[in-house]
């Protein structure tokens, strides 16, 4: 049986939480002016907002929009430090409970289940398929726009099943009904266009709480095909899922099955990316490309590297860039590629970084 979070609320206030949630929100970031603005007078900035969630006085402040285009264009939505106080202090207490929820098999802003961890698991099931006597199959399931289509009516009666705590159940619906920017697109909208823009629909990408209902929100589809369609293949990072299976017959059921669901139960549609081939060809998924035999990271990603290399190693020899975030770069590239086949790419980027380390600290 499902646990559900009661009697919550009242620890939201607490100091101790907040300043857990202050420690968290500015990591990475704690010397931005804002930040250190904020933290100049923490006790007092902190016992402001402890007393407006005592009060049920808290409001949800401007959110600043700009783009991202990597790995593809996306629009992200970020709320003053404050609020991300906020929102670290409701995921703290909420989403560990919900995590013990999950399957197995559900990857992405998860602890240890990341895209690796996703790619490790997939790449294990191939293998142990193509060693049976059969021919193996993959449906690759991938939800339309799937952040700026989350229905909020839906969401709300997943979060008021699982919460009963109506003070919590307030602030979290004050987050997700947020009227001062609209979250949702229509079914074929541009997030260029601000036309395209509606109410009712929509997870900003950017805040921490998005993170978290994004999960629970898929987290119905997990359980249906597990525990209703016994899907025994099933792995999901985010909005990406892929089934395996010796039957193409039934990966055509189960497509129409868990599109259905979708469509009828959280409101969501799946992309023109959907599709059913053997395994043999290869699977895209999370960055990399997969077979039975070996794993490759994607194109896309290889090119993306390649042209990122060229950029900091130029920058480098211009003295505009310090070797510290350099090497970080290519040590983030290196930990990438170390998991795959992959030797070639790897002479292609790093073959020419002669980088003379005691030039960069002079």
């Amino acid at each position: 049986m499902t646990k559900q979070i009661k009697n919550v609320y009242d620890t939201l206030y607490t100091y101790e939480n907040l300043h857990e949630a202050y420690i968290q929100a500015r990591r990475c970031k704690r010397y931005r002016n804002e930040i250190l603005e904020f933290s100049f007078n923490l006790e007092e900035n902190l016992m402001n907002i402890s007393e407006e969630l005592k009060n049920d006085a808290y409001k949800v402040g401007q959110y600043r929009e700009f783009y991202i285009y990597e790995p593809k264009q996306r629009l992200i939505m970020a709320l003053p430090f404050k609020d991300r106080i906020v929102q670290w202090g409701i995921y703290q207490l909420l989403n560990p409970v919900f995590d013990k929820s999950y399957i197995y098999d559900s990857y992405g802003c998860r602890i240890g289940k990341g895209t690796l961890k996703a790619v490790q698991r997939l790449y294990y099931w191939l293998k142990l398929v193509s060693k049976k006597d059969k021919k193996f199959y993959y449906l690759k399931l991938d939800v339309s726009k799937y952040y700026y289509r989350v229905d909020h009516e839906i969401l709300i009666n997943i979060l008021e099943k699982r919460i009963k705590d109506n003070r919590m159940i307030n602030i979290l619906k004050t987050i997700i009904n947020y009227e001062g920017t609209l979250f949702g697109l229509k079914i074929n909208g541009d997030v260029n266009n601000p036309g395209d823009r509606i109410t009712g629909k929509g997870i900003p990408i950017g805040n921490l709480t998005s993170q978290m209902f994004a999960n629970l929100y898929l987290n119905e589809l997990d359980q249906y095909c597990k525990r209703i369609l016994s899907i025994k293949y099933y792995v999901r990072y985010m909005d990406d899922v892929i089934i395996l299976s010796d039957d193409k017959k039934k990966l055509h059921k189960y497509k129409e099955l868990i599109q259905t669901f979708l469509e009828e139960k959280l409101k969501l549609n799946l992309n023109k990316k959907t599709a059913i081939r053997p395994i043999s060809c290869g699977i895209e998924f999370v960055g990399y490309r997969l077979w039975p035999t070996h794993l490759k990271v994607r194109k896309s990603t290889s090119l993306k590297m390649k042209k990122r290399i060229k950029y900091v190693k130029k920058q480098y020899e211009r003295k505009q860039l310090p070797f510290d975030k350099v090497n970080a770069t290519v040590q983030s590239y290196m930990g990438i590629l170390k998991h795959c086949n992959s030797y070639l790419l790897r002479d292609k980027l790093f073959s020419n970084l002669n980088f003379n380390i005691h030039n960069s600290e002079e």
